[in-house]
């Protein structure tokens, strides 16, 4: 059975991470004024409105617009509205950033999984030139080997087949 290897051969060019280090830095700075750290008891205290209570919002909202004959005089409607549009941007954003999140780990996951399955192609090489006493190979495959542990349960099934 081969392994496949090269997943992912695309890679970013030190101009391309200079553009995306510039893009994000200005990113974080632009949105620096809004951005809020919450312990976890905050968290927990105003967490995440549910989808229900969204469905409020927004039905408030569009009686706010459409009938505002209705509105209640005990609600500070210009802030309302200002948070009302700051959120709909928000989550547009985080969708955004989410989607390119998981785009960047797949990418990510690709690599390691290349780097990975090289490591091993050089650990398997490392080994067969230890046999055959080729000069430097038995360190560093003694240095190597700390990384391939086996259990006691795994060998004794090895010597039992």
């Amino acid at each position: 059975m081969s392994t496949l290897k090269n997943l992912n051969s695309t890679h970013l060019s030190a101009e391309q991470i200079e553009t995306i280090n510039t893009n994000l830095g200005s990113l974080e700075t632009t949105l620096s004024m809004i951005v809020s750290n919450l312990t976890g008891d905050e968290r927990r205290k105003y967490g995440s409105i549910s989808e229900q209570n969204k469905l409020l919002v927004n039905k408030v909202n569009d009686y706010a617009i459409n009938q505002p004959a209705l509105k209640s005089p005990d609600v500070d409607w210009d802030e309302f509205t200002k948070d009302f549009n700051s959120r709909t941007v928000l989550e547009g954003l985080i969708a955004r950033l989410e989607n390119l999140l998981t785009g960047i780990n797949n990418a990510k996951t690709l690599h390691d999984y290349d780097n990975y399955q090289a490591a091993l192609d050089d650990y398997a090489y490392a080994n067969y030139k230890t046999g055959t006493s080729s000069p430097g190979f038995e360190a560093k495959q003694k240095e190597l080997k700390q990384f391939f542990i086996r259990t006691k349960k795994a060998d004794e099934n090895q010597t039992s087949e």
